[in-house]
This record gives structure tokens, sequence and C-alpha cells, in this order.
């Protein structure tokens, strides 16, 4: 069961009733104009006017005592971390995912992807705790310019959720965290504000048999 919205997660978001999702996992613009070889670009990428709203409307849907993970841009961490705390999340760990590959150099190689974990309350400690070192897989980025890996997305999803629970994806892109629910046994949420990305997300559910 799920659903994939094409809007604004601004808009999307206030009409959800408070403590509904189990789980967010989501990779948000980075803040960084990026465009990738073929021109292909990401939507509110340039100004951060977005970030502070948004993750407030994450923060009071997600139940108390529960999980946010949030891919960042590494440059503007700081704008990042002030929206999170302003919503009210505490930071509570720090993952990052190895490349076996380079995805650009300029000073140093970037080879890896990293996320921070956030919790609303006080979550329960898990019993066999995820390690924040894991492994990542290279998708080619054919639906989306920083498409990310389900097999990288789905340890995430069962770690911090329980199978049943609802997943949300605020900035949902072509459907990776939502696919990576649905075979993990989850519900999820996905909202996508480019039509291009939407489509393709939902071509990829519905080729899972969950559209």
């Amino acid at each position: 069961m799920g659903r994939y919205y094409l809007g604004d997660c601004r808009a999307i978001l206030p009409t959800f009733p408070d403590q509904c999702i189990d789980f967010v996992l989501t990779d948000p613009p980075y803040l960084v104009n990026y465009q990738d070889r073929t021109g292909r670009s990401i939507a509110n990428d340039r100004e951060a006017d977005w970030l502070a709203p948004a993750f407030k409307e994450t923060y009071r849907v997600l139940r108390r005592d529960a999980f946010c993970v949030s891919f960042y841009g590494w440059n503007r961490v700081d704008q990042f971390f002030k929206a999170w705390k302003e919503a009210g999340f505490r930071v509570v760990g720090h993952l990052v995912f190895a490349k076996t590959y380079q995805s650009s150099a300029k000073y140093v190689q970037y080879r890896h992807e990293s996320a921070y974990l956030l919790a609303k309350g006080k979550p329960a400690l898990p019993v066999n705790p995820l390690p924040d070192l894991l492994p990542w897989k290279y998708t080619g980025n054919k639906l989306h310019p920083t498409q990310k890996p389900v097999e990288s997305l789905a340890p995430l999803v069962e770690a911090f959720s329980e199978p049943g629970a609802i997943v949300l994806d605020p900035f949902a892109g072509s459907g990776s965290t939502c696919v990576a629910a649905h075979k993990a046994g989850r519900r999820y949420i996905g909202i996508e504000l480019d039509a291009g990305y939407h489509a393709a997300g939902l071509d990829r559910l519905a080729a899972q048999g969950r559209a």
C-alpha cells in the first residue's frame, strides 16, 4: 500500500494529520545548483527558503520517538542543521556510504555519500545497531540525476521502522525510498515536485505492482 504524490511537500504535508508517519527517509536538494552531464537539474536546488518549512512539517507528521534519515549537501550542512534543529529534531547519528568509484574530483576525490540520523523524542535503542559505514551501489542515475540505490536505502528502512510501518519521503525523486519501503514490507508515502521524475517513479512502482 502506498501513495506517490506529484506536488510541493510544503503544500501536501499540511494536509496530513499529526504523528501519522513512522519513519522518514529522504534525499532533499543539496542547495548546490547541481546539473549533470546531460543538463538535468533538480528543483529548488539554489535557494533554501523551502528547507525550514519542509522539515517543520516533516517533524509534525512524524510520530513521537521515531527517526528521520536525511541526506544533505555537505557544503551546506550549516543550513541543514539549522532547519533540522529549529524543527525540533535531535541529531543522533551520522551515516557514510562508501563508493567504489569517484563521483567527481576537485581538491579531493568524492567517494562517499552521507546522511544524518535525526530523532523526534527518544526512540528506543536498537538491539543490533546499524553500522555507520555502509556500502553504496552505483545506479547509473538513469531515472534521476542523483538517484539513490534501493540496495543502500533498504537497510535504513529495515533498521529504523517495523514491518507494516508508514515510510515518508517528502523529496522522493524517482521513488527509490518508496521502492525500498515496499520491498521491505512497509507502506510508503512519496512526494515529488518534478513531473518527469514523478512519472519515472510511478513506472518503477508499477513494475513492483504498487503504483
